[in-house]
């Protein structure tokens, strides 16, 4: 039998979040949210993330959006440390909980290297996986970047950004989401990142909407979220070439795992201005969770996305089921980010999955997906009709 989650307790972040009016506090206690169908204007303020240090490389000032960036970051306020190399110092600390706290206040202007312009599949999500920036300033205790990115976990921002999509077109017809093929070609822009997280820092994905609404190409930009700010991205000409998807869970999973990120509901109150707004839209489910009473929380989520949309004129809603997993190596990380996190990663309640070279995962067994599987496709197809499953894994 799976343990349940417990109430809320000091979960030991090695990284205490600043902002007093942090949805999630970091010691992982229940900050009151409100009913998840009070949804009605004005919404508050986006929550958004202030980073203690920015630098910038030699290398990301000779790209014109790294001007760019600088310009917008020093326009908030906050100041531009002007590398000597386009090499990051001062970010390992004396311990890994210090070295995280850095590395998490941290952002940096670089260049993408090479290996990210030549662009990877990232089925089922999407054709191309195309990265704007890698590193989340948000405190997921199931963070999926664990184990994934080498090196301390600060968050880089790509000043050759104007390249990278200028690169984009000889992917187009090729890849390998084709079961979708009302979509076009697809590129995965959220892979390594949330996008949401850097947009008031950064603009990079106002710039990438732009480019893709004025690509007269069946072409697709994809990107998920778990932060609500949204405005900048309401009034661009997006020609329907952009989905936004929010990343949502259960609202016991939200607030005792997802520190740092912006509350439920307001997540559910983006999604309903950006369907408004003529985007295409999509719920990234991830990752379900089997807690106590997950039908109970799951069906609250599924109330609240009904509210959400309702009354939204010809809303294209997609979802992406995603169930917890972890590697080896994932959960050594995790644990030493998080060393009392309540997250559930026993082997011997899993079963061990192999990829095609060896790669250990450890998922649910068989007869847990099976009920929970059962469940989404049945409620999904029950509370919110006019939604498309892409995916369940």
């Amino acid at each position: 039998m799976h343990p349940h989650l417990s109430a809320p307790v000091d979960l030991g972040l090695p990284l205490a979040l600043d902002d007093p009016d942090a949805p999630h506090s970091a010691s992982g206690e229940q900050v009151p949210t409100g009913d998840l169908a009070d949804l009605a204007p004005p919404p508050r303020p986006a929550h958004r993330w202030t980073p203690k240090r920015v630098v910038a490389t030699p290398a990301a000032l000779d790209h014109a959006h790294g001007q760019r960036v600088v310009a917008r970051v020093e326009a908030l306020g906050i100041e531009v440390e002007r590398l000597r190399s386009n090499r990051l110092t001062g970010v390992r600390g004396e311990t890994d909980r210090q070295t995280y706290a850095r590395a998490k206040s941290t952002m940096a202007l670089v260049v993408s290297p090479p290996s990210r312009r030549q662009l990877q599949p990232i089925a089922p999500s999407a054709d191309w996986r195309v990265d704007l920036a890698e590193g989340c300033p948000a405190h997921c205790q199931y963070c999926y970047l664990a184990g994934s990115l080498s090196g301390p976990p600060v968050t880089r921002v790509y000043a050759d950004l104007d390249d990278v999509l200028a690169g984009l077109a000889p992917y187009v017809g090729q890849g390998t989401a084709k079961r979708r093929p009302e979509e076009g070609t697809t590129f995965e822009a959220s892979c390594y990142t949330d996008p949401l997280a850097l947009e008031h820092l950064t603009g990079s994905w106002s710039r990438a909407v732009e480019h893709f609404g004025a690509w007269e190409a069946d072409v697709q930009l994809r990107f998920t979220t778990k932060y609500d700010d949204v405005a900048t991205l309401l009034d661009l000409p997006h020609a329907g070439r952009t989905r936004v998807r929010l990343s949502v869970n259960a609202p016991a999973v939200t607030r005792r795992f997802e520190g740092g990120t912006s509350r439920l509901e307001d997540r559910l109150s983006a999604l309903r201005r950006l369907a408004l707004a003529g985007y295409p839209v999509g719920l990234t489910i991830a990752p379900i969770m089997p807690v106590a009473d997950w039908r109970e929380e799951y069906g609250a989520l599924l109330d609240g996305v009904v509210a959400a949309l309702d009354g939204v004129p010809d809303v294209d809603l997609t979802a992406e089921l995603i169930t917890h997993r972890f590697t080896p190596g994932s959960k050594e990380v995790l644990l030493g980010w998080y060393p009392r996190t309540q997250l559930e990663m026993d082997e011997e309640q899993r079963t061990t999955k192999r990829g095609k070279f060896g790669a250990v995962k450890h998922v649910y067994p068989k007869d847990v997906m099976g009920e929970l599987r059962g469940w989404f496709t049945a409620e999904l197809a029950s509370r919110l009709p006019e939604c498309r499953v892409l995916y369940w894994t």
